[in-house]
């Protein structure tokens, strides 16, 4: 009696590349937590062991109508060097420079007056309407274009009413919340090594310091 033994093939899967700069990793269409994760991920693997390293301390906000819930406060680790914080810092202008860049003029005033025009208000004269925008789209110019048309998409598929330049800004500040946390620990690292008052430029050190990481070609 022949016996005929079976063989499997295995085949490796694909792994999904790392990306390698917040324009790679970001996709405003993820959850919160994790489009931070993914921005997290694309940094150099020093300021990811640095991020994980901080302290968070929770303490309790008030405002005008008393307690307003809690809020973070994240400390850098000890021991930061210079080219772990010129690291920070180009990163930071990267993050900046890409995910959180101001919506561009145009693209914002014709957002905020589309979404305007669902909400009609009576009584209200077609340049009254072009002025009311134009102030809409000052104080919320500070936004990038993908949170202006996400808290519009937002408003207009959860509200009944026209919304206030205060109510689009809170909800503003809530969809890049987590951007915004990662910009600011970033610029803890950055400024936990003041800028060389000697002249050393702190970019080459960072530079270097990739280079030698093998995160630069």
């Amino acid at each position: 009696m022949t016996v005929h033994k079976r063989s499997a093939t295995i085949t490796a899967l694909p792994r999904c590349p790392v990306p390698s700069s917040p324009t790679e990793a970001f996709d405003p269409a993820l959850p919160a937590p994790l489009r931070q994760a993914r921005l997290t991920a694309a940094l150099p693997p020093m300021l990811q062991r640095l991020l994980a390293q901080g302290r968070i301390d929770r303490r309790p906000r008030f405002g005008d109508d008393g307690f307003d819930g809690m809020i973070e406060l994240w400390s850098a680790p000890d021991g930061v060097t210079a080219a772990e914080a010129a690291l920070a810092r180009q990163s930071l202008e990267e993050l900046y420079a890409t995910v959180l860049a101001p919506a561009d003029s145009d693209h914002l005033l014709g957002r905020v007056l589309t979404l305007l025009s669902h909400f009609p208000a009576k009584g209200l004269s077609p340049e009254v309407e072009r002025m009311m925008a134009l102030d809409w789209a000052e104080d919320l110019g500070e936004y990038p274009a993908w949170v202006i048309d996400a808290a519009a998409r937002n408003w207009r598929r959860s509200r009944k009413w026209r919304p206030s330049i205060a109510e689009m800004r809170a909800l503003c500040e809530d969809l890049c919340a987590p951007e915004r946390a990662l910009a600011d620990r970033l610029g803890t690292l950055a400024a936990a090594v003041p800028r060389d008052a000697g002249g050393t430029d702190l970019r080459a050190v960072a530079t270097g310091a990739l280079r030698r990481m093998g995160g630069m070609g």
